[in-house]
Protein backbone atom coordinates (compact mmCIF):
# COMPACT_ATOMS: atom_id res chain seq x y z
CA UNK A 1 0.00 0.00 0.00
CA UNK A 2 1.12 3.64 -0.80
CA UNK A 3 2.77 5.34 2.47
CA UNK A 4 3.70 1.91 3.98
CA UNK A 5 7.33 1.77 3.93
CA UNK A 6 9.02 -1.58 4.41
CA UNK A 7 12.13 -0.80 2.82
CA UNK A 8 13.96 1.27 5.50
CA UNK A 9 17.56 3.05 4.90
CA UNK A 10 20.01 3.85 7.26
CA UNK A 11 20.19 7.85 7.92
CA UNK A 12 23.16 9.44 8.50
CA UNK A 13 23.39 12.74 10.68
CA UNK A 14 25.63 15.40 8.57
CA UNK A 15 27.57 17.89 10.59
CA UNK A 16 26.92 21.78 9.81
CA UNK A 17 30.65 21.81 8.85
CA UNK A 18 30.14 18.99 5.92
CA UNK A 19 26.59 19.81 4.90
CA UNK A 20 28.06 21.99 1.95
CA UNK A 21 28.91 18.72 0.49
CA UNK A 22 25.92 17.27 1.18
CA UNK A 23 23.68 20.52 -0.49
CA UNK A 24 22.89 21.50 2.71
CA UNK A 25 21.11 18.62 3.77
CA UNK A 26 21.55 17.27 7.50
CA UNK A 27 20.66 13.70 6.64
CA UNK A 28 21.23 11.32 3.85
CA UNK A 29 19.27 7.74 3.71
CA UNK A 30 21.77 5.09 2.63
CA UNK A 31 21.69 1.42 2.21
CA UNK A 32 22.54 -1.03 5.00
CA UNK A 33 26.13 -2.44 5.39
CA UNK A 34 29.57 -2.13 7.20
CA UNK A 35 30.21 1.21 8.26
CA UNK A 36 32.70 1.23 5.99
CA UNK A 37 29.95 0.65 3.26
CA UNK A 38 27.71 3.07 4.33
CA UNK A 39 30.06 5.81 4.10
CA UNK A 40 31.24 4.56 0.45
CA UNK A 41 27.63 4.70 -0.34
CA UNK A 42 27.43 8.62 1.49
CA UNK A 43 30.60 9.25 -0.83
CA UNK A 44 28.64 8.25 -4.02
CA UNK A 45 25.66 10.69 -3.41
CA UNK A 46 27.78 13.46 -1.78
CA UNK A 47 31.51 13.57 -3.66
CA UNK A 48 33.94 14.75 -1.54
CA UNK A 49 32.64 14.14 2.32
CA UNK A 50 34.37 11.14 2.74
CA UNK A 51 38.15 12.68 2.78
CA UNK A 52 36.56 15.00 5.47
CA UNK A 53 35.48 12.33 7.11
CA UNK A 54 38.20 8.86 6.32
CA UNK A 55 41.93 8.87 6.39
CA UNK A 56 43.31 5.80 5.44
CA UNK A 57 39.84 4.22 5.89
CA UNK A 58 39.48 5.00 9.15
CA UNK A 59 37.59 7.52 10.11
CA UNK A 60 39.56 10.75 11.60
CA UNK A 61 40.71 11.13 15.13
CA UNK A 62 38.81 14.55 15.55
CA UNK A 63 35.23 12.87 14.39
CA UNK A 64 33.00 10.66 16.49
CA UNK A 65 31.13 8.47 15.16
CA UNK A 66 28.01 6.77 16.67
CA UNK A 67 25.73 4.06 15.35
CA UNK A 68 22.66 4.23 17.05
CA UNK A 69 24.21 6.67 19.60
CA UNK A 70 26.66 3.99 20.42
CA UNK A 71 30.26 5.41 19.72
CA UNK A 72 32.12 2.96 16.76
CA UNK A 73 35.37 2.82 19.03
CA UNK A 74 33.13 0.62 21.55
CA UNK A 75 31.87 -1.20 18.77
CA UNK A 76 33.84 -3.14 16.01
CA UNK A 77 35.03 0.36 14.49
CA UNK A 78 34.34 0.70 10.56
CA UNK A 79 33.05 -2.90 10.51
CA UNK A 80 30.18 -2.31 12.84
CA UNK A 81 27.01 -3.53 10.91
CA UNK A 82 24.48 -1.07 10.39
CA UNK A 83 21.36 -2.02 9.29
CA UNK A 84 17.68 -0.99 7.98
CA UNK A 85 16.49 1.78 10.36
CA UNK A 86 19.74 2.61 12.22
CA UNK A 87 21.11 5.86 12.64
CA UNK A 88 24.74 7.01 12.05
CA UNK A 89 25.82 10.40 13.38
CA UNK A 90 29.57 11.88 12.57
CA UNK A 91 30.24 14.20 14.90
CA UNK A 92 33.14 16.75 15.43
CA UNK A 93 34.83 16.40 18.24
CA UNK A 94 35.23 19.78 20.48
CA UNK A 95 37.79 20.67 22.29
CA UNK A 96 38.85 23.28 24.73
CA UNK A 97 39.59 23.65 28.08
CA UNK A 98 37.81 24.56 32.11
CA UNK A 99 38.11 27.40 33.83
CA UNK A 100 40.99 27.18 36.51
CA UNK A 101 40.55 29.04 39.68
CA UNK A 102 42.96 31.91 39.71
CA UNK A 103 43.85 31.57 36.43
CA UNK A 104 42.97 35.18 35.96
CA UNK A 105 45.11 36.50 39.23
CA UNK A 106 47.67 34.26 37.91
CA UNK A 107 47.90 35.65 33.79
CA UNK A 108 48.02 39.60 35.75
CA UNK A 109 51.90 38.51 37.44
Amino acid sequence: MKGDRTDMAVTIRIPSPFQRYADGREAIEVGPGTLADVLASLEQQCPGIAERILENGRTRSFLNVYVNEEDIRFLQGERTEVRDGDEVVILPAIAGGGYRRGCRDEAAW
